[in-house]
């Protein structure tokens, strides 16, 4: 099987000044976005959204998602924290003229029934009053077709709004698609009823050392194709984390069927994803989870060749 060769680009640090703990680095990095030049990123254990310049590497900087702060206990924070593990680009829409960055829950827990929208301002760069959604009505919705959620990714792709739910030892993987223009609509006024999905596909991408492969992220490439990450984590629980054996990158095509996948070497817990096309190829930017607060996530590069 082709292999992806990843590289580090640099570590997702902050300075320490301007996190609530005085903490020097995001350690959970769960989903990416590019957004003008600069890299959006959202980690599963923070309140905040946190903004990197794409070229060099100085500390990132925070924009807040939510009140308040989560305590400092491993397990008391897992058990409040809005779990953001996906974050997508929303095209302009007539009630928001450049667009927006919608960070999105979960949805494994109840307090993870929550998204946030950041409008993009004239300036091309994120507004700092995000509108909270409530992402209950529209996850009552999923959960009547797939019982336990647990959204991982979430990207616009041509007149579609994908989201990608992750399985794990017991349950399957699945891709969720929406009509785009209802979609976005709703998430500028998610008082009126939630949209209903166009369709959910149940997806099997495969196992590594008896461990399925499950969805992290996912991007559009821009031609009704998809890109997405996914890792092989010994657990059956939504909830809990496990070993993590192996990480691939697969490209899904307009006709819905997986038309390639690569383990990425070395192996990183893959978490979120970004991609450009370069050349007759895909140029990939991918951030990590080590499940280790005291490890920075990491940022790296790699060049994904078309089949």
């Amino acid at each position: 099987m082709v292999e992806l060769d990843v590289r580090v680009l640099r570590e997702l640090t902050l300075d320490p000044a301007t996190h609530p703990r005085g903490i020097g680095h995001i350690s959970a990095a769960s989903g990416l976005v590019r957004v003008g030049n600069r890299y959006c990123v959202v980690a599963d254990d923070e309140q905040h959204l946190a903004m990197f310049d794409i070229a060099g590497e100085r500390p990132g900087r925070l924009i807040r998602l939510f009140d308040g702060d989560l305590p400092p206990s491993p397990t008391s924070r897992k058990a409040a924290k809005a779990d953001l593990e996906a974050i997508a680009v929303l095209p302009p829409h007539p009630a928001c003229a450049r667009g927006a960055v919608l960070a999105i829950g979960s949805g494994s827990r109840p307090q993870r029934e929550r998204a946030v929208l950041i409008r993009i301002d004239e300036s091309g760069t994120l507004t700092t009053t995000p509108s909270p959604i409530d992402l209950a009505p529209l996850y009552a919705i999923l959960r009547s077709h797939l019982i336990v959620l647990n959204i991982e990714g979430a990207f616009a792709c041509g007149d579609e709004f994908i989201i990608l739910h992750r399985g794990n030892q017991m349950l399957a993987n699945a891709c969720i698609r929406y009509a785009l223009d209802g979609f976005v609509r709703w998430c500028i006024d998610p008082l009126q009823p939630a949209p209903k999905p166009d369709s959910i596909d149940l997806m099997d991408l495969g196992d590594a050392q008896g461990v399925p492969l499950t969805f992290t992220d996912g991007a559009s490439v821009g031609d009704g194709s998809w890109v997405f990450s996914a890792v092989a984590e010994r657990t059956s629980d939504s909830y809990v984390d496990g070993a993590c054996v192996a990480a691939e990158v697969g490209l899904v095509g307009p006709d819905r069927a997986v038309r390639a996948m690569r383990p990425i070497r070395p192996l990183w817990k893959i978490e979120g994803i970004e991609v450009q096309p370069f050349e007759g190829a895909l140029r990939l930017t991918m951030t990590t989870d080590a499940d280790d607060p005291s490890e920075p996530s990491k940022l790296l590069g790699g060049t994904f060749d078309l089949p």
